[in-house]
């Protein structure tokens, strides 16, 4: 079998807001995606946050084992050691393309693609706002004109990278843009299972459909060029995002809202379409994009490759396929220190929150928004505790501590054991004691220069 062209769609603080997850918004382009492909019902990223969480997608490791354990505009970079999705794609042949955002890196020529069509990458010496360029209707007619320019002699790997639907800040604080999108009335949309109905939260709802519809778009006119060019039966096509939506108990949070996130994938003829309920992590698909491509899956993966659930040995599928009984995740660093780290299984969630912590953290975008002001009150004035445990089956919100039930004190033991073992196999930093902020060398009075 000739290795697929694949073409990785993402975009920004999505979780699972799409109608064929359920929510109450119009993605036709992106719900034609799910009934042609698969749609992945329980996949988790590893962390609830960008560029962690996208360090996931290139290295197929965690964040603390990769070296990005904050914001990649915050002075957190990726080993000097890691092996990354497009070089490695680019070592075996393919022509590698970057459309739109990267959030991984202030280094963007380390990624090692052959093609960047990009205004303006980040840089060190440039502003994470430089993503507000790469909107999904541009970015997607930027993709349709080169394919449609291009000989394609070479299998092609395309990162198509969109800013929906991030929050974008302005005079008021932090929204969805909402001049630039065609937004719903807020009465008429349905408010989120995780949060209470309140006007500013329903407002921030109305605002992002205008974005999701706009990502929709965007998503289409890839689809189309793909068609146009005659491609579409020998491209493999991935659409992702890196956490959930930036409201409150979701991005920053390991609750299945942060944590949650969309996974749809097709391609015609070599994977039936229809719906995995496995649990799944998003470390699981950089092996599973190698091992499409034909790529040897480097040593010091964690992910594991789904190819063998998706492909049946008669269409050239191995057979081997390792299911997940849990799923992990975290977040160490974004705007301020946030030490957690969480497993998932089929029926519980178990944290473990590493410092004094206040009940929800909001990240800056989220506190300083309208469905921020209608919680963040509440949600500061408490202290979070040390050791959280939710049954999911019961609780799917998790709203209930389980954690001091003695009725639940051996599912809880057992998580804490499962934890530990992952953070020691992974050389979690967090076993040795606080992680120090990137630039504790300007913070400490003996090591910063303070003529500077």
């Amino acid at each position: 079998m000739e290795p697929p062209n694949i073409v990785l769609i993402h975009c920004h603080d999505l979780g699972r807001y799409l109608g064929c997850y359920g929510a109450d918004v119009e993605t036709p382009r992106l719900d034609g995606l799910a009934d042609e492909g698969v749609r992945f019902d329980r996949h988790f990223v590893t962390a609830p946050q960008c560029s962690p969480s996208r360090s996931s997608l290139v290295t197929g490791r965690h964040p603390h084992q990769n070296g990005m354990l904050g914001l990649a505009h915050g002075d957190w970079e990726l080993g000097p050691d890691e092996r990354l999705l497009p070089q490695l794609l680019g070592e075996a042949g393919y022509e590698t393309h970057r459309f739109g955002l990267q959030h991984v890196t202030e280094y963007p020529d380390r990624l090692g693609y052959d093609h960047e069509h990009v205004e303006e990458p980040l840089r060190v010496n440039t502003p994470p706002s430089v993503h507000e360029t790469a909107r999904a209707r541009e970015v997607g007619e930027e993709f349709a004109s080169v394919v449609a320019a291009d000989e394609h002699e070479d299998p092609f790997f395309a990162s198509v990278g969109f800013f929906e639907c991030h929050r974008v800040e302005d005079e008021d604080g932090f929204g969805f843009d909402p001049d630039r999108y065609e937004t719903p009335d807020p009465d008429d949309v349905d408010p989120l299972p995780f949060l209470p109905d309140r006007p500013g939260i329903r407002s921030d709802i109305a605002e992002l459909q205008g974005m999701v519809r706009a990502l929709d778009d965007g998503v289409g006119t890839v689809l189309d060029a793909l068609e146009d060019a005659g491609l579409a039966e020998d491209t493999l096509v991935v659409f992702t995002t890196e956490h959930g939506l930036a409201f409150p108990r979701a991005k920053g949070c390991c609750y299945d809202a942060g944590i949650g996130a969309a996974l749809l994938l097709r391609y015609p003829g070599v994977v039936d379409a229809g719906v995995v309920d496995d649990l799944a992590s998003n470390v699981d698909v950089f092996p599973t994009l190698l091992e499409f491509a034909g790529v040897e899956v480097p040593d010091g993966v964690v992910g594991r490759s789904l190819r063998g659930r998706l492909v049946d040995e008669s269409a050239g599928g191995d057979g081997e396929y390792d299911p997940r009984e849990r799923v992990f995740a975290g977040m160490t660093w974004h705007d301020r220190y946030n030490p957690i780290r969480a497993v998932r299984t089929d029926r519980y969630k178990y944290v473990r929150n590493f410092w004094h912590l206040p009940g929800i953290y909001l990240t800056r975008d989220i506190y300083e928004s309208a469905a921020g002001s209608e919680v963040r009150e509440e949600y500061y004035c408490e202290q979070r505790p040390y050791v959280e445990l939710y049954d999911l089956e019961t609780d799917p919100d998790e709203r209930e501590n389980l954690a001091d039930d003695p009725d639940y004190e051996g599912v809880r033991e057992r998580l804490r054991d499962d934890l530990i073992e992952w953070m020691l196999e992974t050389d979690d930093p967090l076993l040795d004691g606080p992680v120090r902020p990137s630039d504790w060398e300007e913070i400490h009075p003996t090591m910063g220069d303070e003529s500077a």
